[in-house]
């Protein structure tokens, strides 16, 4: 990798820290900037760093919160013991991360150690598609960057939650699974894949598609590593299992959680109708105030972007389909809910890397959508820094009412898109039209099979040129 690659991989990092800086200070809700689940990781991660230990009851007596919402907080948790012990129901990796920074800076440091985060991910995204999947370095670099500029990677940038540390490992694993595994390799797959699970148990299907995916395509070469492969994830399963039964008291955190008092799978639904979830298909795109395409347009092409996948036969593209169909299903069938106390995109931003990447690749190799992706990417943009603004100048929070925004592009495109929270006759026809104009967006690349090859693994020689590492 010469340095101009590597020049260009920095400053896509360095754009995503300075733009995700841009809301640091920006109110969650009224009277607070730190708000929700936020406040339980920041605890938790206090309580590791000075206590060591995940026990928060204490930080709840003290109010230890105050300095970031001095309001009053739902506890979410119950006592685990007789003397009060209080865990609470979050899974512990992500307060590891943070508790050095919120020991030493407290919720500013932790929010700037999570913007470095997002930063790397952002690197490492552009790497990867430029390594694994030949995109040109001028293309990757500036349509990652924007896609990373803009909500919702650059709110969870952020916002305290796992959602960027998940989506580093993704992007890792998508990194390692693809490449030559060698023993050395795998065992840093192994490290990514078990660190999905330690985040939320909510990753576990997204970690168990890169193990696929790698034994899928290695095994006729790497049997015996593979095997080794699964024997150490099979022993960090019975870990996690073992020690959340200790800790937790269940086989998830859930089990300490005070909403979950009837069974911690409640965390699915108590009479979860999965049929009707089955709108959220097309509503994690286009609904008005949670679907990705309100606040950041250039995910209109996420459908046409994974067509050309297979039509254009991109070199690994299964690794890209296989991780997001996953993600997006379970955010369909098995999340509680598509909406909540919470940016928009939430469910979804552990694929997003692999997303976006399938974005560039369309926006390298046809004009018309380059121009959409990066312009419409500049609208989001303006967008999150117009909402950012607002929001710690007394005018809007980034929980409460967000979607009251003043923002006229984003006013605009919700007067156009369905409400899934009202799905209602004028919701499905809107709804309707949208996934009309998906499919109208698709149509051209059947229209010329002879350009099925437009994009093909580059030649040997090219493909030498890139060392793995």
């Amino acid at each position: 990798m010469n340095i101009s690659t590597k020049t260009k991989i920095f400053l896509v990092a360095i754009s995503t820290f300075l733009f995700a800086m841009v809301a640091v200070n920006a109110r969650a809700t009224y009277g607070a900037k730190i708000s929700v689940d936020e406040p339980q990781y920041l605890l938790s991660a206090l309580s590791i760093i000075e206590d060591g230990d995940l026990d928060i009851s204490d930080e709840l007596d003290e109010r230890r919160y105050w300095p970031y919402h001095p309001l009053k907080l739902s506890q979410q948790t119950i006592d685990l013991t007789e003397d009060g012990q209080r865990i609470s129901p979050h899974d512990p990796l992500l307060p590891l991360l943070l508790a050095l920074p919120m020991g030493i800076g407290g919720w500013f440091a932790a929010k700037i150690a999570l913007a470095m985060i997002a930063s790397l991910t952002a690197a490492a995204t552009v790497w990867v598609a430029i390594r694994r999947f030949s995109i040109s370095e001028n293309i990757a670099a500036i349509v990652i960057g924007l896609c990373f500029a803009s909500p919702p990677m650059t709110s969870y940038a952020t916002q305290i939650y796992p959602e960027m540390p998940a989506a580093l490992c993704l992007i890792l694993g998508i990194g390692l699974c693809t490449s030559k595994l060698e023993r050395k390799k795998l065992l840093w797959l192994s490290v990514v894949v078990t660190a999905l699970p330690w985040l939320s148990v909510k990753y576990v299907p997204v970690a168990a598609t890169l193990v696929l995916f790698a034994a899928m395509k290695h095994w006729k070469k790497d049997k015996r590593d593979l095997l080794i492969f699964g024997g150490v994830l099979l022993v960090s399963g019975l870990a996690y299992l073992l020690v959340h039964k200790r800790i937790y008291g269940g086989w998830t955190v859930y089990a300490s959680g005070d909403h979950f008092t009837n069974g911690e799978f409640e965390v699915v639904g108590r009479n979860p109708n999965f049929s009707a979830r089955t709108r959220r298909l097309s509503g994690l795109l286009f609904d008005r105030g949670f679907g990705l395409v309100a606040w950041a347009p250039f995910y209109f092409a996420l459908i046409p972007s994974f067509v050309a996948l297979v039509k254009w036969r991109v070199k690994n593209w299964p690794v890209l389909w296989i991780t997001v169909a996953t993600g997006w299903s379970v955010s369909t069938w098995v999340a509680l809910t598509m909406h909540g106390w919470w940016w928009p995109g939430r469910q979804v931003v552990v694929v997003l890397p692999a997303v976006i990447i399938a974005i560039t690749l369309l926006a390298e190799k046809q004009k018309f959508w380059r121009w959409y992706i990066c312009s419409s990417a500049v609208v989001a943009i303006t967008g999150w820094i117009w909402l950012a603004i607002e929001s710690q100048t007394g005018k809007r929070t980034l929980v409460v009412d967000f979607e009251d925004t003043a923002y006229p592009i984003y006013r605009f495109l919700r007067a156009t898109l369905p409400n899934f929270r009202d799905f209602g006759t004028a919701s499905i026809l809107l709804n309707s039209l949208w996934i009309s104009l998906s499919l109208a967006a698709i149509l051209p690349f059947f229209a010329n099979g002879n350009q099925s090859k437009i994009i093909s693994s580059q030649s040997e020689e090219e493909t030498a040129s890139f060392t793995d590492s």
